[in-house]
């Protein structure tokens, strides 16, 4: 396996491939979620390239850029382990010549003033950006997202067919610990006493699953049950919308997606989960 560093190398490499292409867009601090991504990868494609790259554009003010987890070493170890064949692992300077003046790849407004979009205004321009520009690099057939980040999922299926793109996203499920928590790189910085209170994600969306199971599609209560086992977290949003067109989910829907970001104390880590009721 090859770790590359320079958009031309990867271009050299791809160009002249007769296989698909699959890609694994990371941040890289891998771990088993990244890796169910990666086996999806490898057993659909020819080729398989898992981009690590820290991307700075999808940060705003005063977040966790500076300090989010490097670990290109053990990530690249990974990597070859489960059988991917390139690390994509730029620099700031390789991906943009200078971030001030960018060319931005913005998404519908409907699409980013809910969620995560409205309470990190910026965000989703910087993902879209991003993977675009990757896609444009490796000229991959297919690409892979977990299911955890549900409204980047939306966004990005949007943009492939908004755009154009001939490329097949690839949704894969969230993977979560015996315990019900959530695979994310951010869960690195949870100490012992955050780590049990990020618990109460998986909890609250565990019993608004239980309530819709028993018939209750009143979307006042399933929120309120799921705020009150939030107790004690700094809250950001309970947020339940139709997972095929993320509007408000309406009572007469068949499919409802609840979703969930939390600041969990006393790291004050921001995590996000979700589940299909």
């Amino acid at each position: 396996m090859k770790i590359i560093h320079k958009i031309s190398q990867i271009r050299e490499i791809t160009k002249n491939l007769n296989v698909s292409v699959g890609l694994v867009p990371t941040m890289g601090a891998l771990h088993s979620g990244h890796a169910s991504l990666i086996e999806k990868s490898v057993k659909d494609n020819g080729f398989t390239i898992v981009s690590v790259f820290v991307n700075p554009v999808q940060f705003g003010i005063n977040e966790d850029f500076d300090k989010y987890p490097r670990t290109l070493e053990n990530d690249a170890q990974l990597c070859e382990k489960l059988g991917a064949d390139v690390v994509f692992a730029p620099s700031v300077d390789e991906m943009y010549q200078d971030t001030r003046e960018l060319t931005l790849v913005c998404p519908p407004y409907s699409a980013i003033n809910k969620l995560c979009g409205k309470s990190r205004p910026g965000h989703f321009d910087g993902v879209a950006t991003v993977v675009s520009k990757l896609f444009n690099i490796t000229k991959c057939t297919r690409a892979y997202f977990g299911q955890k980040d549900a409204q980047q999922l939306f966004i990005i299926k949007k943009m492939v067919k908004d755009l154009n793109f001939d490329i097949e996203i690839v949704p894969c499920p969230i993977i979560r610990e015996s315990d019900g928590l959530a695979l994310s790189s951010r869960n690195s910085y949870l100490d012992e006493n955050a780590r049990k209170e990020a618990l109460k994600l998986s909890r609250a969306l565990n019993y608004s699953k239980e309530l819709w199971q028993k018939g209750i599609r009143d979307k006042d209560i399933l929120r309120d049950s799921a705020l009150k086992i939030l107790e004690g977290l700094d809250v950001d949003y309970v947020e339940i919308v139709d997972p095929e067109t993320f509007e408000d989910w309406q009572e007469t829907g068949k499919k409802a997606l609840m979703l969930i970001a939390a600041k969990i104390p006393p790291t004050n880590t921001r995590l996000i989960d979700n589940m299909e009721l």
